[in-house]
């Protein structure tokens, strides 16, 4: 019997995540001084397209901001399409800042097992690669811990027929991606990614966490 927290079925799409556009130089975002203050908190996490877990995040109650960007790789300022020629080691995520008063990071981590498949190994769906790897990366070890711990326990309840690849690993640095790329669901709904994968993604989610949603 599967647990409340077995994956969602990603809808079949041509598109992919990594289309062509143009291209504006990554800049190295400073989240915890620009966008954060001493009763914030910031998590970040890669599932995939970040366009997909930045759709669903921004849906949560006590989510201050989401933003999409690139962690985890060896290239300073990466673009876009270096990161989706898989040629930085970077992984596509969003750096969630959120009210702990509001949203526990236990309950952005269910978020983050729910948004994606965490079976699937360097891909989602058509998004292949490492660029599109499961990955949590922890700002203090108190995350770690809990991160190492919800995982060790979906594992041991079989949420899903294969064990968790997910990694996880240290934040070190966050890169935010060109401008194009923010709030890119809300600002795209008609594009054929967003109708195909994203929408139903995030109906979905709101089924889901319908006690936890944006007022």
């Amino acid at each position: 019997m599967k647990t409340k927290l077995i994956l969602f079925v990603l809808s079949s799409a041509l598109a992919s995540c990594a289309q062509p556009s143009s291209e504006k130089t990554s800049k190295q975002t400073n989240l915890t001084k620009e966008q954060t203050t001493k009763t914030m908190d910031t998590a970040t996490f890669g599932a995939g397209c970040f366009w997909c877990v930045e759709a669903q995040f921004q849906l949560l109650e006590g989510v201050v901001s989401v933003t999409s960007g690139f962690s985890g790789g060896t290239i300073k300022n990466p673009a876009y399409r270096e990161v989706c020629e898989g040629r930085t080691g970077h992984a596509e995520v969003c750096q969630i800042v959120y009210d702990p008063a509001k949203i526990s990071y236990d309950e952005l981590l269910a978020a983050f097992w729910k948004t994606h498949d965490p079976t699937q190994l360097n891909r989602q769906g058509n998004d292949v690669g490492t660029q599109y790897r499961s990955v949590i990366f922890y700002h203090n070890d108190n995350q770690k811990t809990l991160a190492e711990n919800y995982k060790q326990k979906l594992n041991a309840s079989k949420a899903w027929d294969h064990d968790i690849v997910t990694e996880i690993s240290p934040f070190t640095v966050f890169y935010k991606a060109e401008d194009y790329h923010q709030n890119y669901f809300n600002a795209n709904g008609d594009q054929p990614y967003c109708h195909y994968v994203i929408q139903p993604k995030v109906e979905k989610f709101r089924e889901v966490f319908k006690g936890k949603l944006k007022k």
